[in-house]
C-alpha cells in the first residue's frame, strides 16, 4: 500500500547531487498521503525519516477521524446556561415533570423520581427517527 520514488535531490551539493537518486517520496495509496524528503545525504536516510512523517500524518488523520466519529455519536451539544435544562420539575402546586427536548410531559413525579423515565427515552428516539437521525 506504498509507492516509494526516487529522484535526484536539489539544492547545494557539489557533483554527489547530479550522481545520485537520494530524494524519496512515498506515497500512502488507499490514503492518497504523499510525503517527500531530501534533507540528507543518503537515500536510506531519507527514507526512514520520509517513513516517520508518513506514520505520524496517519496517525493524525485516523485521530481526526475518530474526533469526528465521536462527534457526531454524541450529538449536538448545547452551551450549559440558565434555561438550557432537559427537563422541568414541578413539586408544588401539583407535580408534573417536562421534557424540554421533546415536549413530553408525566403528571406522576414520584414514578419519574424512583426511575421511570422510559417514557422520555422513547419520546426522544421518536423524535430522532422523525428527524431521520438514528443512533
Amino acid at each position: 500500500d506504498l509507492r516509494v520514488d526516487t529522484f535526484r535531490s536539489g539544492g547545494a551539493g557539489g557533483q554527489h547531487v547530479n550522481k545520485t537518486d537520494s530524494a524519496v517520496r512515498i506515497t500512502h495509496l488507499p490514503t492518497g498521503l504523499v510525503v517527500s524528503c531530501q534533507n540528507e545525504r543518503s537515500q536510506h536516510a531519507n527514507r526512514e525519516t520520509a517513513l516517520r512523517i508518513l506514520k505520524s500524518r496517519l496517525l493524525e488523520l485516523k485521530r481526526q477521524q475518530q474526533e469526528e466519529e465521536l462527534a457526531r455519536l454524541r450529538g449536538e451539544q448545547r452551551e450549559i446556561a440558565w434555561g438550557s435544562q432537559i427537563r422541568s420539575y414541578v413539586f408544588q402546586p401539583y407535580t408534573l415533570v417536562k421534557d424540554h427536548r421533546t415536549g413530553e410531559e408525566r403528571g406522576n413525579l414520584q414514578a419519574v423520581l424512583d426511575g421511570d423515565v422510559d417514557g422520555f427515552i422513547y419520546a426522544y428516539l421518536r423524535g430522532q427517527v422523525k428527524q431521520g437521525r438514528s443512533g
